[in-house]
């Protein structure tokens, strides 16, 4: 079998365009390559198909636009249905259930079979459904769908099996909870109105029986009409006509009255001895104006009538505010007695529930919390207090509290990392909560065997930071960082840059973290980089700002070199074919016009600021604008604590500082990355001659991004900005001249030295900081189209289909398309959450969808999404002509004329390793990859002992191009010659601020992963894995030897990819832009999994999607809520065991006896049969076209559950048998009394009548 992989891994490496050999040579495609085979190199893989199964774990998070709202107060657990179908079933901290409607269809209502373990949903497309939660994975055991009318609303009494529903004509129909088929008892709207009527009543409102007789349902319609039904009769008792339309019903728990709410605010009780008028009327917010009018208020939605025996009756209601009060928010009153409590809320109500003791409707209700469910958020109020305080939610229901930009998910953290994050966070928690416990404490869940520490990242629209603890598939929030607080708040009319900071400059756009070394770094939306250090005591510091001009002088066009795919890399020291040109620099850079422009787009407090413990500013860095131009997002950042360096780059350059001696090491173009190994031939022209009318185009482009920005609706949610349709004709303006290409100077390789004085006053920038610009200008290049977006560029394979006709090239200047300095420095909130574009997945070839993804993946251009509005379902014909396909075929040759596109570094990665192929030891190293599938490795020297690290200068030394893959670089991996995952060398973690101790002085500690440590066994050198869009690649080092490679996909392309650990072994994870996550052994790529698990592809998904160590990703399933999958077969076995139990078996509480003379006077409820009434004997059957009968699948699924855990089902059986076994003993001794009685009364009955039996009547 050894012998067999062998040999399939020769003709591996040999495949045709399977390799591209060593740097300095190349061959063409569909030549098998020359380079010698490593020799000694086996590694065992251990990893079969075997060990991955896709499945979703868990979803944190608000539930996306809910809708519907229901509560079992026996079993203490809540239910909350969305508009997207999906049903959130909540219990204690730890019980926490996400079940999915196949149909997507809304959920209109919510009502549990009160401790049965199960709950009805009915939808809007008029389905009513039954869970089963008597299962850890709640499944669909009925379906009912009704085809002739529409559900408006419906009702189960307790304990009763039989379901009312209530239709959009006005009739009511019984449903069979157990079989859920329909009964024949049918009561219709032209029966239970008066025959004189002549109006239709409207819809079904509200269903409820008396709790005085389960015999008689009230029958609310929305136009006002109230009718009581006698089930028994099969008549009306009585019917009120009120002028107002009627939104709610709510009993008194004698049965004796009944409140309505009405659509003009106001509330009616009414009197069952008197129905003909309301027995009181309220307005409980509508005040009398001075000409005896009352004020016209907003309707009372839902209104609820709860007693109490030791106080007043409750009402709640929602809504009934005087319409002359705008601008006010959603309230939300408690009615207690005499006292009225308005309790504003930050979003519209959605729906409410008071919280009971009893679930007896005919007993006092003795309510103790009001469970509040609004748009954005979950509020329960505590009513047992007289300053009615919510209590504490203990569920992350805030992911959404800013919108979410960017996800980071780190699975095994160091253990004492959550604590400590913990300790701090729990500082600054807000207070004035409820003292009670969290009354929603239903199901039960215990800790799993299999858990480890885990951490969640999540990035803000505000600039906000959030750490959240995700160990054993919870989550909770352990330390909040606002990184706000290390700019000055931006004031108007400060300048250019003032003028285009908009609600969200400080939004985050990715996050590095090293939980070893606790250093974590901040991308943000303007350009700026913050840096972290993290400490346990506060501290009073200045933050150090370093400024950065990196702005590209080149729109480059790639020709076809002479050698195609294969181009010939000669090594760092040789000759380059093609002459690297230089160009004297462009005269308005020194210019003080240009000077004026250097300035970033936020401003750094300059003061001395105290600190609180937790992470630390200590560093800022901002590119700055050039000649008027905004300088671009940054695309990619990589820290490694170890050096001491931080290295970021975007489609302009890449920069690499020294942030322990706060210097720029390195500042220079993508281009200049090269040197005289530049794979590709590029044809150049003049620089522009007139730089003045780009600033004035500049500046006209961004004046009117931002003008139609301000014209569109801005919500909590929606902070995204679009480009406006004029756009175009600013772009074809700017394509008139020929000087509108964007040019702007860039640096060419700066190698900057600086004193120590620099460290010790921060403040004051060395000379070569200040005057950082570029000593020539670097070539300027056409730019034929606009695959450029956003600091991004597309795949170098990107190209139209064959056969499209190309937009000629005139000599004017660029495609009209393309965009020009205009791009705006930052946009409003760069919002994951607020993208709801759902693309189709098509194999069909198309030329704009790939740049259409990537505009909204990197967030140039974006469609409007209103969080008011619900966004029609997706249209095929719409959009087809604009995107045709989310994922489409592209040519793999990369020396296309067609292809479109400017260089941006796309991937970064510290590491040791060897940056020539002479290097006999490895060295500290960095990676470099680019938009156009190089990857170029950067030797560097970096000091190691701590004294000559703050002193001595870090040298970085010439590279060399090392490797061309199809499509831009995503990942770099480090594998060791026996195949273990090499981690990056860091820190370890040493507070600054501690007291210092003479007897142990602080020093640095390393912590080094260095290749070399297994020469002795496995030879010299390391592997490196690179994977693109398109391919994934294993490279030998030193020798840089192509060792495997595999083409991931051909349709489409891939989003996110990392090398993982996994069942005790590694491989590469991808996700592709078709919604397929895949999985590939390491270091053969062999594909091990391939699944197709998100058919329609959004770019909310596509920007949050992130892989983890364990088997784990995650990413945002809606704008508020975060779902976790996981790709492992051995987490996918353990899940049932960390899932929370919905269903604990609880004893019914029983019914209060009410006594003899208040049930002699009429006081206790009427009990009948429904089963006598309802069933198919008395009421025959229904017919057979007004509703379809739909098995579902729960049983199957309580199967499987019951496979999955049958330890613990026995436990629970055997404790269930024995419970049985204790009750059965009970009734057997009730029983033998109850005889024992029976015959003693027969006795004493037949000794009487004997005594009885000769007398006389009259001797009685």
């Amino acid at each position: 079998m050894k012998k067999f992989r062998k040999v399939l891994d020769g003709l591996t490496t040999s495949s045709p365009g399977g390799t591209i050999g060593s740097p300095s040579c190349g061959s063409a495609a569909g030549t098998p390559t020359s380079a010698p085979t490593p020799k000694d190199i086996d590694i065992q893989e251990t990893l079969v198909a075997e060990n991955f199964q896709l499945c979703k774990t868990v979803r944190h998070g608000f539930p996306y636009q809910p809708t519907a709202l229901a509560f079992d107060p026996v079993q203490k657990i809540l239910a909350i249905g969305s508009r997207t179908g999906g049903v959130r079933i909540l219990g204690r901290p730890g019980v926490d259930c996400y079940c999915q409607h196949e149909s997507g269809a809304a959920v209109l209502q919510l009502q549990f079979l009160i401790n049965e373990g199960a709950l009805v949903s009915a939808c809007a497309d008029d389905t009513l459904h039954l869970w089963n939660l008597r299962q850890r994975r709640p499944a669909v055991l009925h379906s009912l769908k009704f085809n002739r009318e529409r559900i408006t609303f419906c009702h189960l009494p307790f304990q009763s099996k039989w379901l009312y529903v209530g239709t959009e004509r006005g009739n009511t129909h019984i449903v069979n909870i157990e079989s859920f088929v329909l009964s024949g008892y049918v009561i219709m709207w032209n029966k239970a109105i008066e025959l004189s009527t002549k109006t239709h009543p409207g819809p079904v409102v509200h269903l409820s029986d008396s709790p005085k007789d389960e015999g008689k349902l009230l029958i609310g319609f929305e136009s006002g009409t109230i009718v009581q039904w006698d089930l028994r009769g099969k008549k009306a008792d009585f019917r009120i006509y009120y002028d107002e339309a009627i939104h709610s019903v709510s009993w008194h728990h004698e049965g004796k009255q009944f409140m309505c709410s009405h659509s003009d605010g106001s509330l009616t009780l009414w009197n069952l001895r008197n129905t003909t008028k309301p027995f009181q009327v309220t307005f409980p917010h509508g005040k009398i104006q001075k000409d005896g009018r009352k004020e016209s208020c907003k309707p009372i939605l839902k209104v609820e009538y709860k007693t109490s025996r030791n106080s007043e009756p409750f009402v709640v209601f929602s809504g009934g505010l005087s319409y002359d009060k705008a601008g006010r928010r959603p309230t939300l009153t408690i009615m207690h007695g005499k006292a009225i409590t308005v309790l504003e809320m930050d979003y519209p109500i959605v729906e409410f529930m008071v919280l009971c003791d009893t679930p007896y409707n005919n007993e006092v209700q003795e309510p103790y919390a009001v469970v509040v469910l609004l748009e954005k958020d979950l509020i329960v109020v505590d009513l047992t207090q007289s300053n009615f305080p919510v209590f504490e939610n203990p569920y992350p229901m805030d992911v959404h509290e800013s919108p979410v930009t960017c996800t980071a998910y780190f699975a095994d953290c160091p253990p004492d990392i959550i604590p400590i994050l913990y300790s701090i966070g729990a500082k600054h928690k807000k207070t004035g909560y409820s003292q009670k416990e969290w009354p929603i404490s239903g199901g039960t869940w215990t800790l799993g065997s299999h858990t480890y520490p885990e951490i969640i990242i999540t990035g803000h629209a505000d600039g906000s930071i959030k750490f959240w603890d995700a160990s054993a598939i919870t989550l909770q929030m352990l330390y909040k960082l606002k990184t706000s607080k290390v700019f000055e708040k931006p004031k108007p009319g400060e300048g250019r840059a003032a003028d285009l900071v908009e609600e969200d400059p400080f939004a985050v756009q990715m996050v590095s973290w090293c939980p070893q070394s606790r250093i974590f770094c901040v991308v943000g939306i303007s350009a700026h980089i913050i840096l972290y250090r993290f400490s346990k005591y506060d501290a009073n510091t200045q933050i150090v700002s370093l400024d950065v001009r990196l702005q590209c002088e080149s729109d480059d066009v790639i020709t076809p070199s002479e050698n195609e795919n294969n181009p010939c890399f000669p090594e760092p020291g040789s000759h380059s074919p093609q002459p690297h040109h230089q160009y004297p620099a462009s005269p308005s850079s020194g210019t003080p016009e240009g000077n004026k422009d250097s300035i970033p787009c936020l401003k750094v407090k300059d003061r001395v600021v105290r600190v609180p413990p937790g992470y630390q500013a200590e560093l800022v860095i901002q590119l700055l604008w050039v000649d008027g131009e905004p300088p671009q997002q940054i695309t990619t950042l990589d820290i490694n604590s170890a050096y001491g360096l931080l290295a970021f780059g975007n489609c302009s350059g890449l920069v690499v500082v020294d942030y322990l001696q706060k210097t720029i090491l390195l500042c220079m173009s993508t281009l200049d990355l090269y040197g005289a190994a530049d794979p590709y031939q590029r044809l150049t022209r003049s620089p522009r001659r007139n730089r003045q009318s780009t600033s004035e185009l500049c500046m006209r482009g961004l004046s009117n991004f931002y003008s139609d920005s301000k014209k569109r609706i801005r919500t909590s949610y929606q902070s995204l900005t679009e480009l406006s349709d004029n756009q175009q004709s600013i772009d074809m303006e700017r394509s008139k001249s020929p000087t509108s290409v964007s040019v702007c100077s860039v640096g060419s390789p700066i190698l900057v030295h600086y004193p120590t004085s620099l460290h010790n006053d921060p403040r004051v920038l060395p000379e070569p900081v200040a005057s950082l610009r570029a000593s020539h200008c670097s070539p300027v290049y056409y730019l034929l189209d606009n695959d450029h977006v956003n600091g991004h560029c597309t795949s170098p394979t990107s190209q139209p289909s064959a056969g499209k006709p190309r937009v000629p090239m005139g000599p004017e200047g660029p495609r009209l398309t393309r965009r020009g300095p205009g791009r705006p420095p930052f946009r409003k909130a760069q919002s994951a959450a607020c993208m709801e574009i759902s693309l189709p997945v098509s194999h069909t070839e198309g030329y704009a969808s790939r740049r259409a993804m990537l505009q909204q993946l990197h967030g140039v251009t974006m469609y409007s999404h209103d969080e008011h509005h619900t966004p029609s379902p997706y249209c095929w014909s719409e959009r087809e002509s604009r995107e045709n396909s989310f994922s489409r075929s592209r040519s793999s040759s990369v020396s296309s004329i067609d292809r479109d596109t400017k260089e941006a570094i796309t991937t970064l990665q510290f590491g040791e390793s060897y940056g020539r192929k002479t290097d006999a030891l490895p060295t500290p190293c960095l990676w470099v990859g680019t938009s156009l599938g190089v990857v170029v490795v950067i030797p560097m020297s970096v000091p190691t002992e701590q004294e000559e690290r703050m002193e001595e200068p870090v040298t970085i030394g010439p590279s060399g191009v090392v490797l061309l893959l199809k499509g831009s670089v995503l990942r770099f991996g480090f594998l060791d010659c026996m195949g273990v995952l090499i981690q990056s060398p860091h820190e370890v973690w040493r507070d600054l601020n501690a007291p210092e101790d003479p007897d142990r002085p602080r020093r640095r500690k390393l912590i080094n992963f260095s290749p070399s440590s297994s020469q002795d066994t496995c030879g010299e050198g390391h592997l490196a894995v690179v994977c693109s869009e398109r391919q994934a690649k294993v490279l030998l080092m030193p020798s840089q030897s192509c060792l495997f490679v595999h083409n991931i996909t051909e349709s489409s392309f891939v989003l996110r990819a990392d090398v993982v650990s996994v069942c005790n072994s590694v491989c590469l994870a991808c996700f592709c832009a078709n919604g397929h996550i895949m999985t590939l052994s390491l270091p053969s790529l062999r594909p091990l999994v391939n699944v197709n698990y998100l058919p329609l592809t959004d770019m909310r998904i596509a920007r949050t999607f992130c892989f983890t160590n364990g088997g784990q990703a995650l990413y945002l399933s809606s704008p508020t809520e975060i779902q976790r999958i996981t790709y492992s077969q051995e987490m996918c076995d353990n899940l049932q065991e960390m899932l929370g139990e919905l269903f604990t078996p609880i004893e019914t509480p029983e019914a209060q006896n009410r006594g003899f003379l208040k049930g002699f006077f009429g006081g206790n409820a009427h009990t009948f049969d429904r089963e006598e009434l309802f069933g198919e004997a008395a009421a025959g059957k229904a017919s057979r076209s007004l509703a379809q009968h739909i098995p579902g699948q729960g049983g199957v699924e309580g199967m499987k559950v019951a496979a999955s855990g049958v330890v613990g089902d026995l436990a629970r059986a055997r404790v269930a048998l024995d419970e049985r076994g204790q009750r059965l003993g009970e009734l057997e001794d009730r029983t033998a009394l109850m005889m024992t009685s029976a015959e003693t009364f027969s006795k004493h009955a037949h000794e009487l009548m004997l005594k009885c039996k000769d007398k006389k009547w009259y001797q009685f």
